[in-house]
């Protein structure tokens, strides 16, 4: 190989290796205060609507129609924000009430017109005898920026158990 064929291999490694460190850096989350309170506020504002009781039409507000979701009542994904919302409306016929619903360690990761909340849920919940419950959650959800809208388009939740 001659000297002209090795330099021009090793210029084209190194912009190789530069375009991929940029890449990565785009691909890295930034730290966004700003975008970090709008998601929770989004999360927030759905779980004030679910407190009181609201039907999901105004509880899901937020909610992308293509919605999917984990979570421990159902041992399958949960595609859609239809099916999501007629099973939350139907659990508003059990009578609970929320009192309580908060996030505790929320972390904000933010990918462009995606963010990632990871926090650890609080909740207590009054059923229809008086009896208060707390509800304990490994919670991640998944927001996309539609139309200048932070819209959920995914979630998992998870129950914290004894070995948590």
């Amino acid at each position: 190989m001659s000297v002209f064929d090795r330099r021009s291999v090793r210029t084209t490694l190194l912009a190789a290796a530069w375009a991929l460190l940029v890449c990565a850096g785009q691909a890295s989350a930034a730290e966004d205060p700003a975008v970090a309170a709008e998601v929770m506020a989004a999360a927030k504002a759905q779980w004030a609507a679910q407190d009181q009781n609201k039907p999901a039409a105004q509880s899901f507000s937020t909610v992308a129609d293509d919605y999917t979701e984990f979570n421990p009542d159902v041992p399958t994904l949960i595609e859609g924000k239809g099916l999501a919302g007629r099973m939350f409306d139907a659990s508003l016929q059990g009578g609970s009430q929320g009192l309580l619903s908060d996030m505790i360690n929320p972390h904000v990761q933010v990918y462009g017109d995606t963010a990632i909340l990871a926090y650890n849920y609080v909740g207590m919940v009054k059923d229809k005898d008086g009896k208060i419950d707390n509800v304990l959650a490994k919670s991640t959800r998944v927001y996309v920026r539609q139309n200048g809208t932070w819209m959920l388009v995914h979630a998992n939740f998870a129950p914290v158990t004894s070995g948590d």
